[in-house]
């Protein structure tokens, strides 16, 4: 008989070895109850083995290891989708907005206005459809195409931005440290979102609570370079003296209509 160290020693296997696993598919390959799994998950958890999602469980998070897009595209979906539709909120007619490349950003792209007066501007050939469908004229930046992102990188991307004015941005991190830095696993997807931030009126971050304590390799600025920004649940306590400064608007999954 499996003993529960070896049977979570085996989850943490498969799960390094899938990229992920639900719940119930850990359940069938293991010969055990789902409330068994959901045990072993806080236990693993907990010892900082694996990391939990809506249903299931993904390896932990390393600072120099990105998840692929793919995976990252259907993590926490409906709490992106909660985010995204208070994000646009702040998009006016006329407004020259950038949207950066990733997951959260590209829900924030799916619920635009439909307002032909909005210029968009994106570093993500990914969005472009998503953007073409508010009306507006949709802008790329240009660049070298790096897969692991779906993104436009590079001399020619930095230079669009570089010589661009933004009216407001939407902007995604991989990392929220504890001292309020924000970061990114890419060299050069970290240098633009920098010059994202420098070159817009009003920068808003949209993030999930989960890249709270979270640390990526590049730093590209701090929580006090931005606006607002906008997360499914409360920030935990620990953050908060972070948004003297900055709009912190938060627990929108909770508040919204995705409960």
């Amino acid at each position: 008989m499996t003993t529960p160290e070896e049977r979570r020693r085996s989850i943490t296997e498969l799960v390094t070895k899938h990229g992920g696993l639900s719940v119930e598919e850990l359940a069938t390959r293991l010969d055990v109850s789902e409330s068994t799994i959901r045990r072993d998950l806080r236990d693993l958890a907990e010892r900082n083995l694996v990391e939990r999602t809506h249903g299931g469980v993904v390896p932990m998070t390393n600072v120099g290891i990105e998840r692929s897009f793919n995976r990252r595209l259907i993590q926490h979906l409906e709490r992106k989708q909660a985010i995204a539709d208070r994000a646009v909120e702040e998009i006016s007619e006329g407004h020259v907005v950038y949207f950066d490349a990733g997951t959260t950003t590209m829900q924030v792209a799916k619920a635009a206005p439909d307002d032909s007066s909005i210029i968009a501007v994106t570093s993500s050939p990914m969005l472009v459809l998503e953007l073409a469908k508010s009306g507006g004229t949709v802008k790329m930046t240009g660049g070298e195409y790096r897969n692991e992102t779906k993104a436009l990188i590079g001399p020619t991307t930095e230079d669009y931005i570089g010589n661009s004015n933004f009216d407001i941005a939407f902007i995604g991190v991989n990392g929220i440290g504890a001292d309020g830095t924000l970061s990114a696993p890419n060299e050069s997807e970290a240098k633009i979102k920098q010059l994202v931030v420098e070159h817009s009126a009003r920068t808003v971050v949209v993030a999930v609570a989960q890249k709270f304590g979270e640390q990526s390799f590049r730093r590209f600025g701090s929580v006090e370079d931005i606006d607002l920004l906008v997360t499914d649940e409360r920030v935990p306590e620990d953050y908060r003296d972070l948004f003297d400064e900055t709009e912190l608007v938060e627990d929108v999954f909770e508040s919204g209509a995705y409960d």
